[in-house]
């Protein structure tokens, strides 16, 4: 059993990196798709009753914020994964251009000034630092190595 806690700011390429390596196996838990917190507080709770793996897909950007996920995933036996995508604010705002839905620019950097970097002290299992390459593909490296 895997929660996974996505944590970056707006356009940092965090849905893409769901759709490219966990939409086959992990339920997406995502405010975008479901719309309230109600929802979101039912589908996480499901998850967890039934052992179901899935992906927190937010900007996840306090520790605050982190913990509502964690603690119910660890009380639950799921091992927890963070992936953090380290902050690259122009690349964000180009990827932002390029949404249907997008954040305004004082948002995205609303985000990155709040941001609280993740630490495993947190309770993550596992933590991960995520950075898009010139490609568009993704570089993953632990998060305590770089």
């Amino acid at each position: 059993m895997e929660a996974i806690l996505l944590i970056g700011i707006q356009g940092a390429g965090k849905s893409t990196f769901y759709r490219e390596r966990f939409f086959d196996t992990h339920v997406r838990i995502s405010l975008d798709l479901l719309r309230t917190r109600n929802r979101e507080r039912r589908l996480l709770a499901f998850c967890l009753e039934t052992g179901q793996r899935f992906v927190i897909d937010k900007t996840n950007t306090t520790i605050a914020e982190r913990a509502r996920y964690i603690a119910p995933a660890r009380a639950t036996g799921f091992k927890v994964i963070g992936y953090f995508f380290e902050p690259d604010p122009k690349g964000s705002i180009e990827r932002n251009r390029q949404r249907t839905r997008q954040v305004p620019a004082a948002g995205l950097f609303g985000t990155l000034k709040r941001l609280e970097r993740p630490d495993q002290a947190e309770g993550f299992d596992q933590l991960y630092r995520v950075v898009l390459t010139p490609e568009g593909g993704f570089a993953v490296s632990d998060y305590a190595t770089g």
